[in-house]
């Protein structure tokens, strides 16, 4: 091996190269401890050097040295072999040394941020409103019982129960947020971060966690960088460095460096930054902890998530009920005081009241609804990255979607080709139009070929097996072409590239739209050819020439006519459509070494010769035609947002029931008519090219989003950005599916960004707030018909569980305004709510639908109309913006004290009571209809039951209800208890154990009461298109399990005879009255199937409408069976 030498030059910046002989492509140095390094680093320009005084603190923290070492001295140190000439040839380092380096050092993971322990989530949990307004009535309760324990001893208990509720109720809410917690984290586990590494000379697949020091990484765009390291080879790499450095422009990196700072370093690149753009080869100099993100903490996250509307609506319900309590409970504390003056009376009322009308197990009932819920949606693939997605899913009404790898395979076929004037069919297939390839060398198909197999960045994951045993690193686009060109090229693919080297390129990006790249390809006039390829449009602007006959000749008018009639061949067939096209380079002025350089863009920049057309198909997932056509007839507005041709992406909707309607080209096409002349109204359908959309204004923007079918083609990562942005101004709860790098910036904007796990990037899994665990667009269905059954089903359990609020309030107020005996104590009360209620509450987390497809032709619960967008616009002008700081551009907030001042004029002012009283459209979690039967209807029905029971008790016992109305009014003696005074009326003595055996039998009889009417309208609850009748009612066995647990639970209190004391029941209580309840169960019964045929008069259900033209068989898409071309099979 010939002596290798290496040279500095200083020429302003400092420039490192590394000259090799020709034999000498492999660099292979002495093994050393990867620890331990005595190189010096190079010299650095002395200008740069002073610049380096000025760093910041996090510059100067950081231990990394590296960035300031040659190729070489980090080979040394760590124990790495690498070809700078071909990186992809590397060995990199061996399977024992990883595994030597991983044991050492551990795995490449970050110590988890510091989060709130156990103990402090569980004091959260503790001080919610509810718990704390408990804890502080089991306070009173005991202040009462240090007053006048003699009369008071049943407050023992009471006081214990109310604060032990208090500590309960946070304890479920706890564990079910922990436990949900358990469940996303190992849910999240599924998808492991994977990082490509070369190790003995191959290309693998390995997760982040493996990766050691001294591994050999290849970046590409759209990875998430695992470790800090050192890049030593690459093409237009641009790094998003902002989490670490607050930088918002990506960063280019590459080989040399001249920076001081390693944050600048222009040759390091580090974990959990972007890949944005390009390529690159790299070494792993730091893991874990010791990587740059470790060492200044940059991983701290904040754990707060934003409210979601739900929540929200939970929230303030919980509030307002609370305020309604507090009040009432004061209220009726005065009115105790001011009739019986007795203060230890009171305040027993009062707490009474309040218990009654606090749903104290609501919170944690909501919060394990959507833990089951989340934990069903992932067995269905879909996992929710938090529970606030599990509601958001099922209220989305705009869903913008990719194209490629979303409705499509991304596995691209070629299917025709144009060049030399003529069309070719890369396949003999029915409907596939064209000349057969006969001849690899023909003119034109010999430039194609060359084309996609020298201008591509595919990588392979080895080299030393037959292209199809290969596995693919690149596009979908690139691997079909790949695929293709190996299949025809007379030669062998590998050998080609070898032969015509790359010397410069400049990769696909979202700007450009076309692969540029310079190769070693001799012609007559030099030794350098410039090929491209990208989006017809785009390529077609920069060629003056076209290939016919053999030969280049001037582009004319007819020759691009002649381009337009294929290209919308081609695309009208759904098809992807590619341009080819290449430049001779003449050598006298690009010789064999000519240095190219991106920034000078000392290349052609036009002038090219236009070589021809390739269309490729990307044939629909199965299920895809379905799943949309479900969508839009669930009234969801789905888009189709992709970086392909306007004619590309219509025939693909056409093909999956995005696009059953006309265009405004169809309906001019069809009547004769200019485009100009057809009126918005005559078409349903629109196709909007990316360009047009930076000078689109709001008027077009309206006009667009009114239309049913949506297709925005040739855009870019900003005009998703803001086709998002837009969707949200209207009111549109948006949703967007992607899985490239591009997607990120939208699946971060929208409401719900939805990534793919297979085929994702780890930047759209980071943005997004759900992923599709199989990549299915199918999936996405599932999962809006299960978040819409959650929605229903907690209105459900919230419409059931507040029904008892009123059968336990009148009681408290019958006990001091009638006055009447007490006739549920507050132990019964908790007994109810957090007894058997939330037993039956918890069953409709179960709760099927009511028909197989009700809830998905239902519209959305937030419907976007033309009064909604009116009543938003209306609320925005109402509420303009805070001004914004002119030093930073971010809005002035206003300080704590300002803020509550602010909550305390609101009620008093014009706005807060418009916002209050404006009728909103859709549907939300408490409505008045559901106030209306809870507190209204149903409950005043249960309220009815239970005092007929109480009576009908009391009589069988002698007590009248005149009679116990004397008794209770009479101040002068406590009856009812047992050490009252013997009671005489009409000749009948009443003793006072009789007294207090009679009311708790009383009191029992009402706590069947309620549980039978709640029984009833456990059932009625699940009806809201049918009448409660039928056999779906008991398709959900938990149902039964539900009110079983609490029928169990009653029995105990009752007939196990200790327990009476503590819950003044009375084990001698008789089933038989049990029948009266019953009774009025049937008239509840009766009176929700009434009053459900009177809604369906007066409010009839909206379905959405049938849409014309959907088709929804089955598409099951299988490759057709091709006719293979006379000398290759593709």
């Amino acid at each position: 091996m010939s002596e290798e030498k290496a040279q500095i030059r200083e020429s302003g910046d400092v420039q490192r190269t590394i000259a090799f002989s020709s034999t000498a492509n492999l660099r292979t140095f002495p093994s050393r401890d990867p620890r331990a390094s005595t190189a010096e680093p190079p010299p650095v320009a002395e200008g740069k050097e002073k610049a380096g005084a000025n760093d910041d603190d996090t510059g100067k923290n950081v231990d990394i040295t590296e960035h300031l070492m040659s190729l070489e001295q980090v080979c040394n140190k760590y124990s790495v072999q690498v070809s700078e000439a071909r990186p992809q040839d590397s060995f990199g380092l061996s399977a024992e040394q990883a595994a030597r380096v991983l044991a050492e050092n551990g795995p490449n993971t970050l110590t988890p941020p510091k989060k709130k322990s156990a103990l402090q989530k569980y004091l959260i949990c503790l001080s919610s409103l509810f718990n704390l307004m408990l804890i502080a009535s089991g306070i009173l309760v005991y202040i009462v019982l240090a007053i006048d324990y003699k009369d008071n001893k049943a407050n023992v208990y009471m006081g214990a129960i109310l604060i032990g509720v208090a500590f309960l109720n946070a304890a479920i809410e706890w564990y079910q947020q922990r436990k949900s917690e358990n469940t996303l984290a190992a849910l999240l586990q599924m998808i492991p971060p994977k990082t490509h590494v070369i190790r003995e000379r191959k290309l693998e697949s390995i997760q982040s966690a493996d990766v050691v020091v001294g591994d050999v990484l290849f970046l590409r765009m759209g990875d998430k960088i695992p470790a800090d390291c050192y890049v030593f080879a690459g093409t237009d790499l641009k790094v998003d460095n902002s989490s670490l450095t607050g930088e918002s422009e990506p960063q280019e990196r590459g080989a040399g460096n001249t920076q001081r700072n390693p944050l600048e370093a222009t040759n390091m690149a580090f974990n959990g930054t972007l890949a944005v753009s390009g390529n690159a080869y790299a070494i792993v100099v730091r893991t874990g902890d010791g990587t740059v993100l470790g060492q200044i903490a940059g991983m701290t996250a904040g754990e707060e998530k934003a409210e979601s509307p739900m929540n929200h609506e939970i929230s303030v319900f919980v509030r307002i009920i609370a305020g309604v309590a507090m009040v009432t409970a004061v209220v009726f504390f005065i009115a105790g005081m001011c009739l019986y003056n007795d203060f230890a009376f009171s305040i027993n009322f009062a707490i009474g009241t309040f218990v009654a009308f606090v749903p104290e197990g609501l919170p944690a009932t909501v919060t394990m609804l959507l833990t089951i819920a989340a934990k069903r949606m992932a067995g269905e693939n879909v996992l929710v990255k938090d529970l606030q997605g599990v509601e958001t899913l099922g209220a989305i009404t705009c869903l913008a979607t990719d194209k490629t790898g979303t409705l499509t395979r991304n596995q691209m076929v070629v299917t025709n080709l144009w060049t030399n004037g003529t069309l070719y069919a890369a396949t003999r297939a029915h409907g596939d139009a064209g000349e057969p390839i006969d001849d690899a060398d023909a003119p034109g198909i010999r430039d194609i070929l060359y084309s996609s197999t020298l201008c591509c960045s595919v990588k392979f994951d080895r080299t030393d097996v037959a292209m199809d045993k290969r596995q693919l690193l690149g596009d979908a686009t690139e691997s079909g072409l790949v695929r293709f060109a190996a299949a025809r090229l007379p030669r062998d693919f590998d050998a080609t590239q070898a032969e015509h080297k790359k010397v410069f390129e400049i990769p696909f990006n979202s700007a450009n739209k076309w692969m540029l790249s310079v190769h070693q390809l001799a012609h007559a006039q030099g030794p350098l050819t410039l090929m491209m390829k990208g989006a017809p449009e785009r390529v077609l602007r920069l060629c003056g020439s076209i290939l016919l006959h053999g030969r280049a000749e001037p582009l004319t008018d007819a020759h691009r006519a002649e381009y337009e009639q294929m290209y919308r061949y081609m695309a009208s067939r759904g098809h992807r459509v590619l341009a080819f096209a290449q430049l001779a380079l003449d050598g006298r002025d690009y010789p064999a070494d000519f240095a190219f350089d991106k920034k000078q863009a000392n290349y052609p920049e036009a002038g090219y010769t236009f070589v021809g057309l390739v269309s490729l198909e990307d044939p629909p997932k199965h299920g895809v035609r379905e799943a949309v056509g479900r969508c839009r007839a669930a009234g969801i507005q789905v888009i189709m947002v992709t970086g392909d041709h306007p004619l590309t992406a219509e025939a693909i909707g056409r093909k999956i029931n995005l696009v059953v309607g006309e265009t405004r080209d169809d309906v001019a096409a069809r009547t004769g008519r200019a485009p100009g002349e057809i009126g918005d109204d005559e078409f349903d359908a629109v196709v909007i090219h990316g360009e047009r959309i930076a000078d689109m204004d709001d008027a077009e923007w309206d006009a667009v989003f009114r239309k049913p079918e949506i297709i925005f083609a040739r855009t870019s990562p900003k005009n998703k950005l803001e086709i998002v942005t837009r969707a949200q101004a209207l009111g549109h709860i948006c949703g967007v599916t992607g899985d490239g790098v591009n997607d990120s910036p939208a699946l971060k904007k929208a409401d719900l960004g939805i990534a793919m796990n297979e085929s994702g990037s780890d930047v759209s899994k980071e943005a997004a707030s759900m992923i599709l665990l199989d990549d299915n667009f199918a999936t996405i269905v599932k999962g809006i018909e299960e978040g819409r059954l959650i929605f229903a089903n907690l209105k459900k359990s919230i419409r059931y569980t507040v029904t008892h609020s009123i059968p336990e309030v009148i009681p408290q107020i019958m006990y001091i305004i009638v006055p009447l005996p007490p006739m549920l104590t507050s132990i019964m009360i908790l007994v109810i709510d957090l007894g058997f209620e939330i037993m039956a509450a918890l069953s409709y987390a179960w709760e099927p639908a009511e028909s197989g497809s009700s809830l998905m032709r239902l519209p959305p619960r937030k419907p976007v109309t033309m009064r909604s967008i009116a009543m938003l616009r209306a609320r925005a002008a109402r509420h303009p913006p805070p001004p914004v700081d002119p030093r930073t551009g971010q809005p002035r907030q206003p300080g704590r004290v300002r803020r509550v001042l602010n909550a305390v004029r609101a009620p008093f002012t014009r706005v807060w009571w418009q916002d209050l009283l404006e009728r909103p459209e859709g549907e939300i979690l408490v409505d008045g209809e559901l106030l209306s039967w809870s507190y209204l209807e149903a409950g005043l029905i249960s309220t009815m039951s239970l005092i007929v029971v109480f009576f009908v008790v009391l009589n069988h016992h002698g007590i009248s209800p005149r009679q116990a109305r004397l008794m209770a009014k009479d101040t002068s003696n406590a009856y009812f208890n047992k050490d009252s005074p013997t009671y005489t009326y009409q000749g009948r003595e009443f003793t006072g154990e009789q007294q207090f055996y009679a009311l708790n039998e009383a009191r029992t009889g009402i706590l069947f009461s309620i549980y039978i009417l709640q029984v009833f309208n456990l059932f009625i609850c699940k009806a809201r298109f049918r009448l409660p009748f039928g056999r779906f009612m008991f398709r959900n066995v938990r149902t039964f399990y539900g009110f079983g647990g609490g029928l169990l639970l009653l029995v105990l209190v009752t007939y196990i005879p200790p327990l009476n004391t503590v819950f003044n029941s009375s084990y001698k209580s008789i089933p038989l009255y049990w029948l009266i309840a019953v009774g009025f169960g049937c008239l509840l019964l009766a009176y929700a199937t009434a009053r459900m045929l009177v809604l369906r008069k007066s409010r009839p259900i909206k379905w959405n409408r049938t849409i014309d033209g959907l088709h929804m068989h089955p598409t099951i898409w299988s490759m057709r069976q091709r006719t293979k071309s006379i000398d290759v099979a593709v």
